[in-house]
């Protein structure tokens, strides 16, 4: 995450095998492989976005929605690999068991913790408060249960589609490079790495990106790829729900180059997973802290196509078949106390990992989210104001600030009881063939990533010959830094929770589930991540009432388009609405552009498509509006078209009920 608490601070200072349902029409070993997209997008108006922990980013309409993309595969013993790239911020522990909960009701034992992966593309743009973690629902000002059932329900829908979707076929693998989609805004800790590291990473970037290819019978059905850049093109100033620049990537190969149109989603399933972001930018002026451009949604759409354009590229180009067993294991780790071995740190000797915390640094932010002038990346020098307010908040024993050195502590989020933040981590490693798939929740630097997947190759070499490191999955622990990095506290050092062996003990542990898949055993878990059900509390008041303004109905339009427009023009109609939160129209839509064709009004964009924005604004007390913009396609269809919007009121009563509104009818000319 870019940071958490910068606006806190400153208001402080104010594959198990499996006995389900076999892959009996798989051909003799061959897979069985299935797609799914389930929406997640969540409250559209009035929540805290997460990412940014700005608390004045709220909700205030679609830029767009925000799907769950499910890939399944399954061989001919049964064993399955589901694997689910949500456009959220980050997966929480409690969507995680949640899903796991409401698959295991479905299909039994097919679907679990170990071979069940849910990632993220780590959007900053998304509703926040879906986490029992006291700490990422601070500027969202609480628990939103609303937006965890839109995200839970959504993951469940897309894997439950891929399921049902599985049918012979095959996974296809490529690999290559893009340069000029990433940045690294983290120089001076980069550099504090050992020459060896940084010769891997020319121009101190992780250009590197693989891409999976989903085929049934021949015909491709889904795409996966995996590159590394953060989710924040579009800026802290905004307030629409984005899928940012993976979700605008997504949006080329699915609607543009596979022609999926609202209707037909999930006939060709692409998503833009990441990798090991965290020091990765797609802001590429000024070290990460400006886009391309001084537009974040043009921003949005140049670093999305460069990342679709290698995509469908690497796809085109994908022959090596992946083959050969198909296998998962995964155990939940206590990171609060980890041993490890000296064969994993830089020294040699043997080293421990700390309950977790936070720095001072933690609240400059980024270069891309800069948090308020308290202190300043790399300041190693205590702020006395942020010390005290720690101290008065969120008290950490001297053995974890003696631990975490040297990082000067300012919140001790894993000395609280409960935890601010979680300790109990889940760890995977996957297999399908020559491909190992490496899951951990949080956001790895490039060399911290690598060091990791090294460890990982180590135990599967002569087993696997391709190897990623999916970050943000499963849960979320913050950052995760080399201990090289980790000394010169700058905003990912200050963030990577569990001290300065946090990079290692991944290394470590993820190396024993390797090798545990290597040779057959099981892996089972010391340890499960605590229900912290008394933190699902909120004190947002929620909708209270709807009011249509005197003279007025709701649906009204307030703002006609006009009579006619050329292509590439945008269309704007304004209508008196309800809050958008009484009704989340999950699959569904706020509104429709529409075509007259004779008798008969066709539906040509919804607000699934990237061409529309629904902006909503309370004028006062219960008086709203909702502003459509659409922007029209270059290449779009001549003749007379109308602008639909549908919403839903509250009464008096607490009775929602819907309505719709249709504008004036307008022309669209060459």
């Amino acid at each position: 995450m870019k940071r958490l608490l910068p606006a806190f601070a400153a208001l402080l200072l104010l594959v198990i095998p499996a006995p389900g349902r076999p892959a009996a029409a798989a051909a003799p070993g061959g897979y069985q492989v299935g797609v799914g997209i389930g929406d997640i997008t969540g409250e559209a108006a009035e929540v805290g976005m997460l990412g940014y922990a700005d608390p004045t980013q709220t909700t205030a309409g679609l830029a767009s929605r925000l799907w769950a993309r499910a890939f399944v595969v399954a061989d001919g013993s049964g064993n399955h690999v589901a694997f689910v790239s949500t456009e959220i911020d980050f997966v929480t522990q409690a969507v995680q068991v949640e899903v796991l909960k409401r698959l295991r009701a479905k299909h039994g034992s097919t679907y679990t913790d170990q071979n069940v992966v849910l990632t993220a593309t780590h959007t900053h743009s998304a509703p926040g408060g879906y986490s029992e973690y006291m700490l990422w629902n601070l500027t969202t000002l609480g628990f939103e249960a609303p937006v965890f059932e839109a995200i839970v329900a959504g993951i469940v829908r897309a894997v439950d589609s891929a399921d049902a979707d599985l049918a012979p076929g095959s996974v296809k693998i490529a690999e290559g490079n893009l340069a000029g989609a990433n940045v690294n805004r983290s120089i001076e800790p980069f550099n504090a790495n050992p020459a060896a590291d940084k010769a891997r990473f020319p121009d101190a970037v992780d250009t590197r990106m693989t891409v999976l290819r989903f085929e049934q019978g021949g015909r491709p059905v889904g795409l996966i790829d995996f590159f590394a850049t953060h989710g924040t093109s579009m800026t802290p100033a905004n307030h629409l729900i984005s899928a940012d620049n993976k979700g605008y990537a997504a949006h080329v190969i699915e609607d543009e180059v596979h022609g999926v149109d609202w209707a037909h989603r999930g006939d060709f399933v692409a998503a833009f997973a990441q990798t090991s972001a965290g020091d990765m930018s797609p802001n590429l002026r000024n070290g990460g802290a400006q886009g391309p451009t001084d537009d974040e949604f043009e921003n949005t759409r140049i670093i999305g196509q460069l990342q679709a354009g290698k995509a469908q590229q690497l796809f085109d180009s994908a022959t090596e078949e992946l083959s050969g067993p198909i296998a998962a294991r995964g155990r939940y780790v206590d990171f609060s106390g980890v041993q490890v071995g000296g064969a994993y740190t830089p020294d040699g000797q043997a080293h421990t990992t700390c309950p977790g915390a936070l720095g001072q640094n933690f609240t400059a932010g980024a270069e891309d989210g800069p948090g308020p002038p308290i202190v300043d990346e790399g300041d190693l020098n205590t702020n006395p104001l942020l010390l005290v307010a720690g101290i008065v908040v969120n008290p950490t024993p001297a053995a974890v600030r003696a631990c975490q050195a040297p990082k000067d502590v300012f919140l001790g989020t894993g000395s609280q009881n409960p935890p601010w933040t979680p300790q109990v981590m889940p760890l995977q490693v996957l297999r399908i063939g020559q491909l190992a798939i490496t899951t951990a929740p949080g956001e790895f630097t490039i060399v911290a990533g690598q060091r990791v997947q090294d460890a990982v190759a180590a135990q599967l070499g002569g087993v696997t010959t391709h190897q990623i490191l999916a970050g943000y999955a499963n849960a979320y622990a913050g950052y995760v830094t080399t201990p090289e990095e980790y000394d010169l506290q700058h905003y990912e050092g200050a963030a990577t929770h569990f001290g300065r062996y946090t990079q290692s003990a991944y290394a470590q542990e993820l190396a024993k589930i390797a090798a545990a898949l290597r040779d057959g055993q099981a892996t089972p878990s010391a340890v499960q991540p605590p229900s912290l059900a008394q933190n699902r509390f909120s004190v947002r008041p929620g909708v209270v009432l709807d009011t249509p303004p005197l003279g007025k109905s709701f649906g009204s339009v307030v703002t006609q388009p006009a009579a006619s427009y050329a292509r590439g023009a945008d269309v704007r109609a304004d209508f008196v609405t309800g809050h958008p939160n009484n009704n989340l129209r999950d699959e569904g839509t706020f509104l429709e552009v529409q075509r007259q064709n004779g008798s008969i009004w066709q539906t040509v964009a919804t607000d699934s498509e990237w061409q529309t924005l629904y902006r909503w604004k309370r004028e006062y007390l219960g008086v709203s509006t909702a502003q459509i913009t659409w922007t029209i396609p270059a290449d779009a269809a001549t003749g007379t078209y109308r602008i639909v919007h549908h919403g839903d009121a509250k009464g008096l009563t607490g009775t929602i009920r819907p309505f719709t509104g249709t504008s004036r009818t307008f022309t669209v000319t060459p």
